[in-house]
């Protein structure tokens, strides 16, 4: 079912109408009649004959129609009853306003859950409970308690705080900043945020989602469909509510290095959802969006009234990776012509300190013409002759004149340039209080674009043994062990096409010695225990040993210290192993987000993991792009590549392995953590070795 009556409703039901000024009954009648909602209102209260000049009615049915949306603002112990009147009256939506529901407690949690069966088996959506409302500009549709009814946008707004909706709709208002729609989704007992994304996605009137969350009810439906679109609509979202609580029951490295928020990180990334760290940059961003065209480039051309603002953009233009645009000689001829001789005519264009409006409206007229220009960006700062106003007026002129190319301002300053910024944002030209965010918004615009250009997304699937791991799982499940041990994680791992050392288990020095013979010196000492998953913290591996009194001599070692050490370990042997002769350790990881599924890591390996934690994060499953973008995200890839005269490692080959084990971990749910640590990884052409490993499993 759509959700059209909640935002475009003929009649409006508002169960729980006060005659009390201060309640949310009130004011939420009141903003309805004061947005000028052409559609008609029934106020609901039984104590009441009317309030505000229309009729008031003891109860739904009494109004003798159906409404297309009803808004519940009764106590909470009331609202199952309302709930039953809306069915009986054939109401298909309802926003219920009332906190008290899952937020408080179990009581609440079993009444709000008592609400949403009521209204599933009626038909009716809900949004809410414990919600502020919805606002729908264009439709003079005020159904909240937020505020005064904005102006009309393009930015469709969702937020799963209802009093930081409050706060961004005043904001909005004081900077006359517009909307399409505007929803608190609360506790999103029925519509989530996915549902009012979508509806977003397919709205006309949209042309950015924007919004607030605390926490995602569906992972991968939500990046899914965030993807799809985000091909098309740009989505800013601000979200809190990180944690690192599933990192501390982890039992891998990946695990312990990937929180909450890493998994938030890469499911925004993979659906390109632009993340934002405040308010100000959400609106500094969505105004961009809904009002110009987007940059079909990285070059800026900056046009400025005084060279220390011009020289600040420089800076910001550099840090940001984009690109100065180079004017062509035609556009440098054609400033020179009516420029004064001091006029800077390179980019950044400076017209001078007294450069009066048709200055700034021939210059932005010239510079938009370059085809090496992509984006233009206005500076001015409010010196003696400067016509402020004038100028913000030129530049709106210019705007729906050359429609093409985004032009961003940044008009300096405070009380001399307040009726320019106001005739700017009325005329839809974004306006930036420092060269600075306007720059850092050029380059989120571009970022946008090349995420919407990138190739699309081919998964490769490679020849694998899945019968082989179905059965090493499937034991592990059915006999309840969690962790599988190195020796059966390698076999898993060579049935995805992984390469692993040589070795065997030894129960007694002698057998360790006979081994290591049979594989050639040298060798590694590992201590066997299903118990012990970090043998290196508790003297548990032995390398480069190369002859049989330094085998013995370790293995003994090992079996009398580390039972003092760990008493209640089931130590089984020692696992020699040949040795790696060369190579530098990286780490191939996976740790399964509860709510996105496997995230995929990747880094420096051996203990340098947790010393650097220079790691990067992917969702799976992984393209080849996807997996060579992990090694590029990670300060350490210039070792990787090799540096100054050091030859470097096999790149495409470790992207590789990434890819398999992104199609293991895909194809095996049961897989909770997988580490494959090191990676022993050599120059281009070599076949890097899994010289370690730990999985663990867990039912699905």
């Amino acid at each position: 079912m759509g959700l059209e009556n909640f935002f475009n409703p003929q009649s409006v039901a508002i169960v729980g109408a006060s005659r009390q000024k201060g309640k949310v009954g009130y004011e939420i009648l009141t903003n309805m009649l004061a947005a000028g909602y052409k559609g008609k209102i029934f106020p609901v209260n039984p104590k009441a004959q009317t309030i505000e000049g229309l009729k008031c009615y003891p109860d739904l049915e009494s109004i003798g129609e159906p409404c297309d949306l009803v808004i519940v603002i009764v106590p909470a112990k009331i609202v199952p009853t309302v709930m039953r009147q809306c069915a009986k009256v054939r109401t298909k939506s309802a926003i219920i306003i009332t906190a008290g529901f899952k937020e408080v407690g179990k009581e609440g949690r079993e009444l709000e859950k008592q609400v949403i069966q009521i209204a599933r088996q009626s038909g009716i959506r809900v949004i809410g409970p414990n919600c502020l409302g919805v606002i729908v500009p264009a439709n003079r549709l005020n159904a909240s308690f937020g505020g005064d009814l904005p102006a009309i946008g393009a930015t469709g707004y969702l937020s799963q705080s209802g009093a930081l909706l409050a706060a961004i709709l005043d904001m909005a208002n004081a900077n006359s900043i517009g909307f399409s729609k505007l929803v608190s989704i609360g506790n999103k007992a029925d519509v989530n945020e996915l549902d009012i994304i979508k509806a977003l996605g397919s709205d006309p009137d949209t042309r950015v989602i924007a919004g607030y969350l605390e926490s995602i009810s569906d992972g991968d439906a939500f990046v899914r469909e965030a993807e799809k679109i985000s091909n098309y609509k740009p989505i800013l979202l601000m979200k809190s509510g990180g944690t690192t609580a599933g990192a501390k029951a982890a039992s891998s490295h990946t695990g312990s290095l990937a929180g909450g928020e890493t998994a938030y990180e890469a499911a925004f990334e993979r659906a390109g959802i632009i993340r934002c760290d405040s308010i100000k940059y959400q609106f500094d961003f969505s105004q961009a969006f809904a009002n110009q065209p987007l940059p079909k480039g990285p070059c800026v051309a900056v046009i400025t009234n005084a060279g220390g603002p011009g020289i600040m953009t420089a800076d910001a233009i550099e840090r940001q990776g984009l690109d100065f645009a180079k004017l062509t000689d035609k556009t440098i001829s054609k400033l020179a012509e009516a420029l004064p001789p001091a006029a800077n005519l390179y980019n950044p264009v400076d017209i001078l300190g007294d450069a009066l409006a048709d200055r700034y409206e021939f210059a932005l007229n010239v510079v938009l013409d370059d085809p090496n220009v992509n984006t233009a960006l206005m500076l001015l700062t409010p010196q003696a002759m400067t016509e402020s106003a004038a100028t913000a007026e030129a530049v709106v002129k210019i705007a729906r004149q050359k429609p093409e190319k985004p032009i961003l301002a940044c008009f300096l300053g405070a009380a001399k340039v307040a009726d320019a910024i106001k005739i700017l944002r009325e005329g839809k030209i974004p306006q930036y209080d420092s060269p600075e965010n306007a720059v850092t918004t050029v380059k989120v615009m571009v970022d946008y674009v090349r995420w919407r250009s990138r190739p699309k997304r081919v998964v490769k699937l490679f020849p694998v043994n899945r019968r082989k791991v179905e059965t090493i799982v499937d034991r592990h499940l059915r006999q309840g062990i969690r962790e599988i041990g190195e020796t059966e994680s390698k076999e898993i791992l060579e049935a995805y096409g992984f390469v692993t050392p040589r070795g065997s288990i030894a129960a007694t020095a002698e057998q360790a010695a006979n081994i290591a013979q049979q594989l050639g010196y040298p060798v590694v000492l590992k201590i066997w225990s299903p118990d012990i998953l970090h043998k290196s913290d508790v003297g548990g591996v032995k390398v480069g040993l190369n002859s049989t009194q330094e085998i013995m001599d370790a293995f003994d070692l090992m079996m009398y210290r580390i039972p003092k050490k760990l008493p209640n370990a089931n130590i089984l042997g020692v696992l020699v192993q040949e040795m790696c002769k060369s190579g530098k350790e990286v780490i191939l990881g996976m740790n399964r987000d509860p709510h996105f599924g496997p995230l995929m890591m990747f880094g420096m390996g051996g203990i340098m993991v947790e010393v650097l934690k220079d790691v990067s994060f992917h969702l799976a499953p992984l393209t080849a792009a996807e997996a060579k973008q992990m090694l590029v995200n990670t300060k350490t890839y210039k070792i990787l590549k090799g540096v100054r005269g050091e030859e470097g490692v096999d790149i495409e080959a470790i992207a590789e392995g990434l890819q398999r084990l992104s199609q293991l971990v895909t194809e095996f749910p049961q897989i909770k953590e997988l580490d494959i640590n090191p990676y022993m990884v050599g120059p281009e052409g070599s076949t890097p070795i899994a010289v370690d490993a730990r999985i663990s499993v867990e039912q699905v």
